[in-house]
């Protein structure tokens, strides 16, 4: 297969959004702040913002209604990638591949910036074919090693919980693009286009990343809301 020889020099909302990923817990009292910061970021096009709570606070008192294994999982997952030997909350993970304390705003966004500046390396593209089914388009514009994990996010923009125990006890806190399904729809070697259509039932937002394993950078992302 040929490869584009005049790949876009950088990345604009058009291109590809920088992820986000916020690994929190309603059990932890330093995560409200991180938490408020994501819903700053929610709204933003060159940005996707995800929410994903873990599940292993929750002996401290209170588990946290939207905590999951999967995503505790993936955190550490991370960690064993980086040669990182803990996870904490909140953590941020930047572009599948940067670490920093997620009630950092300054740090964060510092870190967005200098992603948004990378090459692309993989055009990605989305379509509403129908209320229930979205086509996926993707293309290697550059050489770039194998496999890439396709995955499709689900996630609920918003809400707030009353927490009744725990660290943040007596506290209703929002949050904001809470993570409910991550799912791997595919491991695509990216010497040819990558092309399908899936269904999603609902009228939760579609997010869809390429990733390298590991897990490792996120190469593509793309959304419909």
């Amino acid at each position: 297969m040929g490869f584009a020889t005049d790949p876009r020099p950088a990345r604009s909302q058009e291109d590809t959004p920088v992820v986000v990923e916020l690994y929190t817990s309603q059990g932890c009292s330093s995560c409200p702040p991180a938490d408020a910061f994501l819903s700053v970021l929610a709204p933003r096009e060159d940005v996707i913002a995800l929410g994903l709570h873990v599940d292993y606070w929750d002996y401290i008192g209170w588990k946290d209604v939207f905590g999951s294994p999967e995503f505790s999982a993936r955190q550490k997952a991370y960690a064993k990638a980086a040669g990182r030997r803990s996870v904490y909350t909140p953590q941020m993970i930047i572009g599948g591949e940067a670490d920093v304390v997620g009630n950092h705003p300054m740090d964060v966004t510092d870190l967005i910036d200098s992603y948004r500046d990378r090459p692309v390396r993989v055009h990605l593209t989305l379509e509403r074919r129908g209320p229930d089914r979205v086509g996926i388009d993707a293309e290697a514009v550059d050489r770039i090693a194998g496999p890439l994990l396709v995955q499709i996010v689900r996630y609920v923009p918003e809400a707030q919980v009353e927490i009744q125990r725990g660290e943040n006890a007596g506290h209703k806190l929002s949050y904001s693009n809470i993570v409910t399904d991550w799912d791997l729809l595919a491991e695509w070697d990216a010497q040819e286009p990558y092309k399908a259509e899936i269904e999603v039932p609902g009228d939760k937002p579609v997010v869809v990343l390429i990733q390298q394993a590991g897990p490792g950078p996120i190469e593509a992302a793309a959304r419909l809301r």
